[in-house]
């Protein structure tokens, strides 16, 4: 494979699965997945956070809300690695509980990445509801 598929397959097996962990109540996936290198940064749909202490934390929060995710679909309409920076555009259609109650919605999404020592980090998301 090469660095695209590469970097496609990690999209749909470990950020898809972070993001269904996240809607779960579960941010230790999503940490995992975000790099620990400055800047991280995210301009999200519920919450913002710049650096990698506060969008842990603001994952953390966001843990919290989400839970009893039934769907979770990413359709990706661009995507593109170049060197070690990667990024992806796309929606997120999610069924899941906020607060107790259960919602369908979708997300605009566009994420940065980079490749540090071999594997693939987010480094910052830019999110609004659709």
């Amino acid at each position: 494979m090469g660095d695209r598929e590469d970097f496609l397959a990690w999209v749909d097996d470990t950020l898809v699965a972070a993001e269904r962990a996240l809607l779960n109540g579960d941010a230790a996936p999503r940490k995992a997945a975000w790099s620990r290198r400055e800047p991280v940064g995210v301009l999200g749909a519920w919450r913002n956070a710049q650096g990698r202490e506060a969008v842990v934390e603001a994952f953390d929060v966001l843990a919290m809300s989400f839970s009893d995710c039934t769907s979770y679909d990413l359709q990706l309409i661009a995507a593109d690695v170049v060197g070690d920076a990667a990024y992806t555009a796309g929606y997120e259609r999610v069924t899941a509980s906020i607060d107790g109650e259960p919602r369908t919605f979708t997300i605009r999404a566009t994420q940065v990445y980079r490749r540090e020592d071999g594997r693939w980090y987010v480094a910052h998301r830019h999110a609004d509801l659709a």
